[in-house]
């Protein structure tokens, strides 16, 4: 049973050593399914209202000290998606501006292949969650260094379909 009470508070939060607050994010994807139930190789990644219900972007919350980063990850999909799966090898580590406090911050950003989708999730009266293309959410997306995660995501799964595609063509050889 997941928890459906959100984190709250900066007092086990970690920062970097230029005193930048560190947040880790999520993309959280699948493949499409027909009618029938069948996959596609069609991708579609999972976005997330703000709080303020200004735009959307990946889940993504602060790193605390008593987690590692891909548990953070996890539960930030969590928390503001009400999304569970796998964690996969780390997209990058970007440095922005935070919009409120003028400072830099470090976020890092992790891929998700989602297992199960939650009806209730600890923020589900705070955001919205939208399933969308990888087009739409690069659209919507307010954070240009989650588009840049995006984008490696989608090269790092198309690399890995052709990777697929040529062994097969060797061993059918």
């Amino acid at each position: 049973m997941a928890c459906l009470v959100s984190r709250s508070g900066r007092e086990f939060q970690r920062y970097n050593n230029m005193g930048g607050r560190q947040v880790v994010g999520c993309i959280p994807y699948r493949y499409r399914e027909d009618n029938d139930g069948n996959t596609s190789h069609e991708l579609e990644v999972l976005v997330v209202s703000s709080q303020k219900g200004q735009g959307f972007m990946f889940p993504k919350g602060g790193w605390e000290l008593d987690e590692s980063v891909e548990e953070a990850a996890c539960r930030e999909s969590l928390e503001e998606a009400g999304v569970l799966g796998t964690i996969e090898r780390e997209l990058g580590q970007w440095n922005f501006i935070s919009k409120r406090y003028g400072i830099y911050y470090e976020g890092h950003m992790f891929p998700m292949l989602v297992k199960e989708q939650l009806d209730m999730w600890p923020e589900k009266n705070l955001r919205k969650r939208i399933w969308m293309t990888v087009d739409e959410a690069r659209e919507v997306c307010q954070h240009w260094w989650m588009k840049e995660a995006l984008d490696i995501l989608v090269q790092r799964i198309i690399s890995s379909q052709q990777r697929k595609n040529d062994m097969t063509l060797m061993a059918n050889s």
